[in-house]
């Protein structure tokens, strides 16, 4: 019988992450770290404490941060206080640590100003006529970042953060630049339509990410459910691990 695999979750009294720690509690030896409390194998700290998180991080398998001050328009100096150091911290430890994989909670606010042009702009403001959306060009992490705020430029910093300890450290480190991810799971306004992310389907993603072999080491996937008007490609998740989203916001239409 194989040993579970020992993942920790940072930031794990947030949406996502009780989101995650519902759906992956089954089949995982689940630990948690956050600045508030939590029930069960979980350390209340600030994560920007190296000294007093690191302990979290030994023995473990997968660490998915997802510790960060959330709302996309908090101000640069709560940003560079919490957010800057917080990831960097979260990539040291696991880089001391042993840990084999981080996968990162970015974010599509990575590239957000380019819903500021056509037709990106129209579809996020529920203004269809004249687009046909098997037509829409889908923005891919291919294409050069565009934050839309402080948050986004923290992000950012998280994407280059794994990237570096990859290559120089041999870290695995899968970033999500996650989309919309509501507490009742549908849309709750009409950007949503094109950017939601299910619950299910954001667990599917996070136990992708965890099960896929050595390859790849460093990747960034968007996070979006299959919906009619999504605009980010989600191809390379869908070719390099499997994913597979189950839902559209169509059906809250």
């Amino acid at each position: 019988m194989h040993r579970r695999k020992r993942v920790l979750i940072t930031g794990a009294a947030g949406l996502v992450g009780g989101v995650l720690r519902e759906a992956l509690a089954d089949n995982y030896t689940l630990s948690t770290l956050d600045i508030k409390h939590l029930a069960g194998d979980h350390l209340e700290a600030d994560m920007t404490d190296f000294e007093k998180i690191f302990p979290m991080f030994e023995g473990k398998d997968i660490v998915i941060d997802l510790a960060a001050h959330a709302p996309s328009d908090t101000p640069w100096p709560q940003i560079h206080e919490n957010n800057l150091p917080a990831t960097y911290n979260v990539y040291e430890a696991s880089l001391k640590a042993g840990v084999q994989r981080v996968i990162f909670a970015s974010s599509n606010h990575v590239t957000g100003l380019y819903e500021e042009d056509k037709p990106y702009v129209d579809i996020v403001n529920g203004k269809y006529d004249g687009l046909d959306p098997k037509k829409i060009p889908l923005i891919n992490t291919q294409m050069p970042i565009r934050p839309d705020g402080a948050y986004g430029i923290a992000k950012a910093f998280g994407e280059a953060t794994g990237r570096f300890v990859s290559d120089r450290h041999g870290v695995s480190s899968i970033c999500l630049r996650i989309g919309s991810l509501t507490r009742s799971g549908g849309p709750d306004g009409v950007r949503n339509f094109a950017t939601l992310l299910t619950h299910r389907d954001l667990a599917q993603l996070v136990e992708k990410s965890i099960e896929t072999k050595s390859e790849p080491q460093f990747n960034v996937f968007y996070g979006v459910s299959d919906n009619t008007w999504r605009f980010w490609d989600i191809g390379n998740a869908v070719d390099r691990i499997g994913y597979n989203p189950q839902d559209n916001a169509e059906k809250w239409r």
